[in-house]
């Protein structure tokens, strides 16, 4: 179907799609049906608050990749109309400020990613820039004439013909941060901010130097860019990130940048109020805790470059702050206790109000012209959708899975509170297996999250409801150094991982063996990430749990340093290994391993240099020199997110297969 034809139909009026009768008895849920959910994302109101553009990522098993869409939905009918080419990725679908177009971006013609847009009018989508390296981001100015655009430094590859076969390079490496997981080597190729009239291909650099710069951001009279930058002596050893001001005109006299804020800790992700005179944005006011430091709202008032922190008494992180149409108040996600909330502050009362709450996980918005919002949101039986909240009201508009879904038996989220050997109080999920009857113990899987500070929440979790499908009782808990409970309880594994966040998991199996669900004769653990870390402390400190899996885990990490792109935040925890050696080893479970008994599966991405495999192999080498039943599953061309669905979906067989061999015989 031509995008000539979908352009014209998304626009008109339509009824509402009706969907057949569910007449079907309901079934588990199988690998399969990963495969055949589709992943919603990105939601944008149209100006006039009458459509809901967004993205929808589906699986080509065919081709073995994901396939990305983009749609519209009626905000009045509910009506959805692609807009896009089926089998042709695109995605980050924005509004033109007059109404007139919808920009994305897609990578068709010359496997670079460029600008596209459709007009409303009529006609196909039509390529509006040809940058030879393509383009990694772009907003659009408020007067409409102009877009700016985040371009990397084109590489000497980027600039060969296409024609010829890109020939090979040596490394050169002379910077601090040695290596990025997904990107490589690290090099002085920097990212900046650049401009583009509307009709005109050609693109103006704006800002420049031996820094990266992202998120621009137009004041609301076009006239200057906010943007994000590191500019410090050495942006490799800190995460010192600031918002900057330039001119958005490449006419301009003074193009040095200005800098607005001068906290010590990262700043980012800005938004300007409708009148131009605030900046609202995320601050870590205390970067010396790295990543255990709360995410606050801060504003600055752009003329008197006067910052104020709004949230310091919350203790909890906010994500994505954007200015209402009216400027009354600013819109955030607030993440709390296995919630996830959108939430708002109130700029003359200087009040926090939660708009949409309770037992779910909203995963990001859209602010329209009156007091209406497109929020992504996602409960433990719905995977991601949108919905509309006007004024108090909140109605579902998208319906992406509804077909399927309606096949499934789903298990609960169901909320637990128990208390750790200390007696800290900590919270967890419980998914009881399909056709859970009481009285009756079932096998159980303690899942660990990654991490270390992040959270399980209310968002649809593929990986409890296959297991729970499998017979399984599914264990989530969210253990010290979680987020979503506060700083301390983040900050409470400083240079101590494996100790309290281990006695919390293990609280949380123990609490579900007395409430006479779990047999704690067949338990199993893993984890992914940090997930697979917490699972070797596990292994190590004790032999309960009869199977165990360790995805992209470390394990000696001294091995680590300058092999995985973490320098930085090791040296602010730990020290340096060299002058710190003993705190080091005193954490890494590697030096416990005599004491694993478990069958282990061990596995990683070739890639992965987040995590590097080092780490796998080590792990797998020691468990197969003492003699403990184990196997390692290294996946080809992958980094710390196994993301080939072939390759996935082997990963989701043996998860089901290691289990099953050790706790259902």
């Amino acid at each position: 179907m031509k995008e000539l034809f979908l352009c014209i139909l998304c626009f008109g009026s339509f009824p509402l799609q009706s969907e057949p009768a569910n007449t079907a008895e309901k079934r588990t849920v199988t690998i399969d049906d990963y495969f055949s959910l589709q992943t919603v994302s990105d939601p944008q109101l149209s100006p006039d608050g009458a459509w809901v553009a967004y993205v929808v990522s589906r699986a080509d098993l065919k081709k073995d990749k994901y396939i990305t869409r983009i749609w519209m939905v009626s905000a009045t009918s509910g009506e959805t109309v692609p807009l896009t080419l089926e089998g042709v990725s695109a995605s980050k679908p924005r509004w033109s400020p007059d109404n007139k177009y919808l920009t994305f971006l897609a990578d068709r013609n010359d496997s670079k990613t460029q600008l596209w847009a459709l007009n409303r009018l009529g006609g196909e989508a039509v390529q509006w820039s040809k940058v030879p390296q393509g383009i990694k981001d772009y907003t659009w100015a408020p007067d409409g004439k102009k877009l700016a655009l985040v371009i990397k430094d084109a590489r000497p590859e980027d600039l060969e013909k296409k024609k010829d076969k890109p020939k090979p390079r040596p490394w050169v490496v002379d910077r601090l941060q040695i290596k990025r997981d997904y990107e490589g080597y690290m090099d002085h190729y920097r990212t900046h901010i650049y401009l583009m009239q509307v009709g005109d291909t050609t693109v103006t650099r704006l800002t420049g130097g031996d820094f990266d710069d992202s998120n621009p951001v137009f004041s609301p009279d076009a006239q200057y860019l906010a943007f994000v930058s590191n500019r410090s002596e050495n942006p490799d050893a800190n995460d010192n990130t600031d918002i900057w001001l330039i001119p958005a005109s490449p006419k301009a006299k003074n193009t040095e940048p200005l800098k607005l804020t001068q906290n010590p800790g990262a700043d980012g992700n800005p938004a300007w109020s409708p009148d131009g005179r605030y900046l609202c944005y995320e601050s870590v006011t205390q970067p010396e805790l790295i990543w255990y430091a709360t995410t606050h709202l801060a504003v600055t008032e752009v003329s008197k470059k006067k910052t104020s922190v709004l949230t310091k008494t919350l203790d909890r992180h906010i994500r994505r702050p954007r200015f209402s149409a009216d400027g009354k108040y600013i819109w955030f996600e607030l993440e709390d206790a296995g919630q996830r909330h959108l939430a708002r502050f109130d700029m003359e009362s200087n009040k926090i109000s939660r708009s949409v709450s309770g037992p779910v996980s909203v995963r990001g918005f859209s602010t329209g012209p009156t007091a209406t919002v497109a929020v992504l949101l996602s409960r433990d039986k719905l995977p991601q959708e949108i919905f509309l909240l006007k004024n108090t009201e909140l109605r579902q508009l998208t319906f992406t899975n509804r077909k399927l879904l309606q096949q499934l038996q789903l298990s609960s989220a169901e909320k637990i509170r128990f208390e750790s050997r200390d007696g800290t109080t900590i919270e967890g999920f419980l998914y009881k297996p399909a056709g859970y009857q009481k009285r009756h113990k079932y096998p159980a899987l303690l899942r660990i999250h990654g991490g270390p500070v992040g959270q399980f929440d209310y968002r649809f979790n593929f990986d409890a409801q296959l297991f729970a499908a499998n017979g399984y009782a599914v264990v989530l808990v969210n253990p010290r150094g979680s987020s979503g409970y506060g700083q301390e309880f983040s900050l409470a594994i400083w240079r101590d991982w494996g100790n309290k966040d281990f006695d919390d998991v293990m609280a949380g199996i123990d609490h579900v063996i007395r409430m006479d669900i779990a047999d704690p004769q067949k338990l199993g653990v893993g984890g992914w990430s940090y997930g697979g870390m917490l699972t070797d402390y596990v292994i190590t400190k004790t032999d309960r749990f009869k199977a165990a899996i360790s995805g992209a885990s470390e394990v000696l990490y001294v091995a680590n340093y300058g092999t995985d792109h973490y320098q930085y935040e090791w040296e602010a925890e730990m020290g340096l290994p060299w002058e710190k050696r003993e705190d080091w080893e005193k954490i890494s479970p590697f030096n416990q391993i005599t004491n694993v008994k478990t069958p282990t599966l061990v596995m990683g991405g070739e890639k992965d240099w987040n995590v590097p495999v080092l780490n796998s192999e080590q792990l797998y080498q020691a468990l197969r020199r003492l003699g403990v039943p184990t196997e390692l599953v290294v996946y080809p061309g992958e980094h710390h997110g196994i993301r080939r669905p072939s390759f996935q979906r082997d990963r989701y067989q043996r998860y089901l297969d290691w289990y099953a061999k050790y706790l259902q015989n």
